[in-house]
């Protein structure tokens, strides 16, 4: 299968490229200085300016680049992050219409931030109606743009990411207070953790590449959800630290700004279609996947 894929030099991509290599999988990577990069019998590394028709056959698209949620939010920063993910997937849209045989596939990146944040319900893909905060209107903006390839006719998903955990993205960020034997739980310790391992989230974009009938938005979680303060408590056992210093939301809020709502707030996400058909999990538990992730 060849695939065009953006976003693959980030946390995610790396890993997913990866796999798709175990496969014999191509992927043609878009990148905005595809010079500073080596190809590869399996990896070719694109400008937006290569020419489409130059390529062979696209089976597959998949989306993930977009501005890290890392950092102050100033109001800088949040236009920053709207505009890397629509301008992109405006590009590459139109970079697909331009390609002599439309893909098969179109995945594009989402979030679970698409639910907005509650420590009371839970959602799932049949839930219609997205949030109303920042990431909300990002992630429901993002996936109407991404939509468009289904005017085209192609099968579209949106991977509504959560909390992926691995030796790169946010659980470094997270267990830094562990780490410094002062770890507990952040704020009330409440809010939902809806995360799954790095393992789990690339093999289960793979399984929707292979599945033709599955479109739409697909929560990419594990399917047990933890609250904060569960979440810290197990990481602290893990990494054979104390769990015994909370955190208090106003310190968070002062460090990061609006940024902290992504550890001070969350949300419950069941991956009710990869559970609908049958996808197996191999990390479904939270305290399997940390020793998985700290002992490799």
């Amino acid at each position: 299968m060849n695939i065009l894929l953006t976003g693959g030099t980030g946390f995610v991509g790396q890993a997913l490229s990866a796999y798709l290599h175990t496969r014999n999988d191509h992927t043609y990577i878009l990148t905005r200085s595809p010079e500073n990069h080596k190809n590869t019998n399996q990896s070719t590394f694109i400008s937006y300016q290569y020419p489409p028709e130059e390529l062979p056959v696209i089976h597959a698209v998949i989306n993930l680049a977009g501005e890290s949620l890392f950092g102050y939010w100033s109001e800088k920063k949040k236009q920053a992050i709207l505009n890397s993910r629509i301008q992109t997937t405006e590009r590459l849209i139109a970079f697909i219409k331009r390609l002599p045989t439309l893909p098969d596939v179109f995945i594009s990146g989402s979030a679970v931030g698409y639910y907005g944040i509650s420590e009371d319900l839970m959602f799932s893909e049949n839930t219609s109606e997205s949030g109303d905060d920042f990431l909300s209107h990002v992630t429901s903006k993002w996936e109407k743009t991404a939509s468009q390839a289904e005017d085209l006719g192609i099968r579209t998903l949106y991977t509504r990411f959560g909390i992926v955990l691995g030796k790169d993205g946010a659980l470094p960020f997270m267990s830094l207070p562990v780490k410094l034997f002062a770890g507990g739980k952040i704020g009330n310790g409440e809010q939902w953790l809806s995360w799954i391992h790095i393992e789990d989230a690339v093999k289960l974009i793979v399984f929707c590449l292979d599945h033709p009938k599955i479109s739409g938005p697909v929560n990419v979680t594990a399917p047990h959800p933890k609250r904060n303060k569960a979440f810290m408590k197990i990481l602290a056992k893990v990494l054979k630290r104390p769990y015994w210093l909370p955190v208090p939301s106003p310190f968070i809020f002062i460090a990061a700004g609006e940024m902290s709502q992504l550890i001070t707030k969350g949300q419950y996400v069941i991956p009710k279609k990869a559970l609908d058909h049958q996808f197996s999990f191999a990390f479904p538990y939270l305290e399997e996947a940390l020793k998985n992730i700290y002992r490799s």
